[in-house]
């Protein structure tokens, strides 16, 4: 009986502190999509991110955001063509929680269409598939948001 009243207690007490604020064993997890190449898309993007890390911040929480572009998306990573490129180095330079991810497939077609590969922002790293990513993202239970 002993035992079990200390298992109970012990129990309760984890419940407790993954309840309190700022005391979250996890850090929070959101993947933003990006398949637009819309400028006030990406910068929504951006914006979600950079929000979202000062408001987990402000509360002494973590969180970890990726950022995966496809499709026409994929032009936010561009080095060439990225109409948001000096908010990515911003980004690079003071938001570590924020990681992009650019998708192969759509740099297949886009490197067959243009004749060349296109090149990619320095803090973007390749994954196989856009949409794969995050359907791999949705079932580690990470929140997906598409703007």
């Amino acid at each position: 009986m002993r035992q079990l009243i200390l298992s109970l207690f012990g129990a309760a007490a984890v419940f407790l502190a993954a309840a309190q604020p700022g005391l979250a064993a996890e850090p929070h997890r959101l993947a933003l999509q990006i398949t637009d190449n819309d400028a006030d898309k990406m910068n929504a993007v951006l914006n979600l991110a950079a929000n979202a890390s000062r408001y987990y911040s402000s509360k002494g929480e973590q969180i970890e955001i990726e950022i995966v572009a496809f499709n026409a998306g994929l032009h936010m990573l561009r080095e060439d063509t990225s109409p948001v490129k000096p908010r990515l180095k911003s980004f690079a330079e003071t938001m570590s929680n924020v990681a992009f991810r650019a998708c192969q497939n759509t740099l297949d077609g886009m490197t067959k269409r243009e004749g060349k590969q296109p090149p990619i922002v320095a803090n973007a790293t390749m994954v196989p598939s856009g949409v794969v990513t995050l359907i791999e993202l949705g079932e580690r239970g990470w929140t997906i948001v598409r703007p």
